[in-house]
């Protein structure tokens, strides 16, 4: 199975930005608009209950549908991740602002938010993913496993051989692995260092318990001698990772 920390060591080089722009436009990858929210911890049941009702109302369908996270591990464990999507930029020409949106969102959900941060969006690269045994219901994998990179711009050049090698590596494993790899599209720099996400998806708690694979699987794909070189050259891209987990909260998101 594809349970382990490092087996989320998946990065793509997006210091450029608009390179990472283009290229997820012409390969229609699905992007996701993402919003940290801080709760005020001492208003958590009516920040809930008007959440829910203003997702459910205008986040309930189609690109705009909401999805939101409870962030359980990391530094950013208490917050929420409040998520828009899959869309395109083009649906943010029309997404909900009018009949009440904006205003339900101002006097009912932001009084009970202390910070609103990191306004995000994500693409998922479609062609080295691996999440064809994902549903459309979030509850169905309601753990996700993210792991945040930040890529160093000299040795960007590695990069796409390398996530090509992960990629087959993981798509070569038994059973249910379902792992993805998203770009930020805007540039970010080294002091905020969010450049890509590797997401791994899971069932429920109990799977972090199964031994890990991914080495052995790496090795069958790409040879007995290639581990050591792997290591290396992760060494070599990342300036710097850290980890989260998120939990679906369906109470809170639109559908």
């Amino acid at each position: 199975m594809y349970k382990t920390p490092f087996s989320l060591l998946i990065m793509l080089a997006l210091v450029l930005g608009s390179i990472g722009i283009t290229n997820a436009q012409e390969e229609e990858s699905p992007m996701w608009e993402t919003i940290i929210l801080t709760p005020d911890n001492t208003k958590l049941k009516i920040l809930g209950e008007n959440m829910r009702k203003h997702n459910q109302k205008y986040h309930n369908e189609g690109p705009y549908n909401a999805m939101v996270n409870n962030i359980v591990t990391g530094p950013n464990s208490g917050k929420m991740v409040w998520m828009m999507g899959p869309l395109k930029f083009a649906h943010l020409d029309s997404r909900p602002s009018t009949g009440g949106h904006d205003d339900d969102w101002r006097d009912n959900v932001m009084p009970y938010i202390k910070k609103a941060t990191s306004g995000e969006y994500w693409t998922g690269d479609v062609k080295l993913s691996n999440t064809s045994s994902l549903t459309e219901d979030p509850a169905d994998h309601p753990i996700t496993f993210v792991r945040y990179l930040e890529v160093n711009e000299e040795h960007f050049h590695n990069f796409s051989a390398m996530l090509k090698k992960i990629s087959e590596t993981v798509k070569s494993m038994d059973g249910d692995n379902p792992w993805g790899i998203y770009y930020n599209q805007f540039r970010q720099g080294n002091d905020i260092g969010r450049h890509v996400a590797s997401v791994s998806f899971y069932k429920n708690w109990a799977e972090f318990d199964e031994a890990p694979t991914f080495k052995q699987a790496y090795l069958k794909v790409h040879g007995d001698n290639s581990w050591d070189a792997f290591i290396r050259n992760m060494d070599q891209v990342l300036d710097n990772s850290w980890d989260e987990i998120w939990e679906y909260n369906k109470n809170l998101s639109g559908k």
